[in-house]
């Protein structure tokens, strides 16, 4: 099999010997642009198949015919390029003929009669499916000129650790539970695990909880034509879309309990059912799933299967809220800020160190996802080229006025050392006095400083006096006005 160039995706080669059924397909599809190869048997297509330039994208092939099987027509194009989609078409549909089409990698298999607009729709399926292997490819080789273990994650602690778990799994098929709160870049995250484990199927995204219970099973696993009221045609279904690539399940704590027996079942013996058949395919798909849940509290709840909980949480990644990585605030403030001046076309160059201030003090109830937002709105705002306090929403302007956060570690950015060495001084001083009921003799030997320099910083801080001890000199030095 020689994995070439497919060129341009919108050609079709189309396999059947009844000959109005093979012009009505023709016109189809050239109507929508399509440039079109029309043949009568199994010899012409494997001909064409074998000296046309390029690949074709789409082939559709009737499976029955004079010369030959279009099971035939599939193994030419599979072995001329694996990314050549084949859908099957026949009046002589039996189980047999449909798992061997399958197992031969065919994209679909369309029972007779059917009409064009099905077929289009099928083959513009396959050809988004092409798309998205081809972007992933792109996305791979520029990945493959990075720094192996430069993934942009952060410069926080909690996040380097992040980063080594993917950087060690990501190649595996080990299947990983990506748990943090709502924003914190679940998504994200499995995207990079599938970027670099050399899979090179497509990355796909299945959400749990935005479907109908009743819709989830045929979203998963796919359904045959009829199969209940409104299957209008035949789905593959999510497992089957991501084949050879990867799934992740979002939100899996809200998958109801009669589905997760199903899914387990699938992860168990990588095979899925189509709801309104008893046939059992194949798949060859990495399952990763996220949630914002506490899903050991819904096992314990009864909600959610402790079988299927120790089958997804083989490796577990837990992923911080922004609040707990206060270090990569401004980096990410001022990548989104890049990123929406280029989109929106404006001269936005940074923020302004008072809406920086705000940033680090805010504490992004919504994440990575709200300070996302939040960058796109102060861009599309914005009136000159830094955001300032005045672009940030209120309720985050306001926390500039707030007494500087605590640090450990030297922001990119810089800090204001008066601001944070005073916070950290009102905060002991506030516990010496908590500590000694108030006693201020007490809480000057209590931090090791003299009664005169401790009356000084409280005077200083604004903070309110405590009771002096019996005997303490009360005038040698004003006593601190509160404010």
């Amino acid at each position: 099999m020689t994995d070439v160039a497919l060129g341009s995706p919108k050609r079709a080669l189309i396999v059947d010997d009844e000959p109005h059924l093979r012009d009505m397909l023709g016109i189809a599809f050239k109507r929508e642009g399509y440039e079109v190869s029309l043949v009568a048997g199994v010899k012409a297509a494997t001909a064409q198949i074998r000296e046309a330039a390029n690949p074709f994208p789409i082939v559709l092939t009737d499976l029955i015919m004079p010369d030959g099987s279009g099971l035939d027509v599939l193994a030419a194009a599979k072995k001329r390029s694996e990314r050549s989609e084949v859908i099957v078409m026949t009046a002589h549909s039996t189980i047999d003929s449909a798992v061997a089409a399958m197992r031969g990698g065919a994209y679909d298999f369309v029972i007779k009669p059917f009409s064009p607009a099905h077929l289009l729709a099928q083959a513009e399926k396959a050809i988004e499916r092409q798309r998205l292997f081809s972007e992933n490819q792109r996305l791979k080789a520029q990945l493959a000129r990075l720094d192996p273990h430069e993934l942009d994650l952060g410069a926080s602690p909690k996040m380097a650790r992040v980063g080594e778990i993917i950087a060690k799994v990501a190649a595996t098929k080990t299947t990983l539970l990506i748990t943090g709160e709502s924003g914190t870049g679940k998504e994200r995250v499995a995207r990079l695990i599938h970027d670099r484990s050399g899979r090179t199927g497509p990355f796909c995204v299945v959400n749990c909880g935005a479907l109908p219970e009743a819709l989830m099973e045929s979203e998963l696993f796919g359904h045959e034509k009829g199969a209940f009221t409104g299957a209008a045609n035949r789905s593959m279904g999510m497992f089957r879309d991501a084949d050879g690539g990867t799934l992740l399940l979002d939100e899996i704590g809200e998958l109801p309990l009669p589905l997760q027996v199903k899914l387990l079942r699938v992860l168990q013996e990588k095979k899925v059912r189509a709801v309104g058949t008893t046939t059992e395919v194949p798949v060859d798909v990495r399952v990763l799933a996220a949630t914002n849940r506490d899903v050991e509290a819904a096992v314990r709840a009864g909600t959610f299967r402790q079988d299927l909980y120790y089958r997804l949480n083989v490796i577990r990644l837990e992923l911080p809220p922004l609040r707990e990585r206060r270090e990569d605030i401004q980096r990410l403030a001022e990548k989104f800020v890049r990123r929406f001046a280029d989109e929106h076309e404006k001269e936005v160059r940074g923020l302004a160190p008072d809406a920086s201030r705000a940033l680090d003090r805010y504490e992004f109830p919504g994440n990575v996802r709200e300070l996302e937002n939040m960058m796109e709105r102060a861009v599309a705002l914005a009136s000159g080229q830094t955001l300032g306090l005045g672009d940030l929403p209120e309720s985050v302007a306001g926390t500039a006025a707030l007494p500087s956060p605590m640090i450990s570690t030297l922001p990119e950015t810089g800090c204001d050392l008066d601001g944070v060495l005073g916070e950290v001084e009102r905060r002991l001083i506030l516990q010496a006095l908590e500590r000694t009921n108030g006693v201020r003799t007490a809480a000057a030997r209590l931090l090791g400083v003299t009664f005169r320099s401790f009356r000084y910083r409280l005077e200083k801080l604004g903070i309110e006096p405590g009771t002096e001890d019996e005997g303490e000199d009360r005038e040698s030095s004003p006593r601190p006005t509160p404010r």
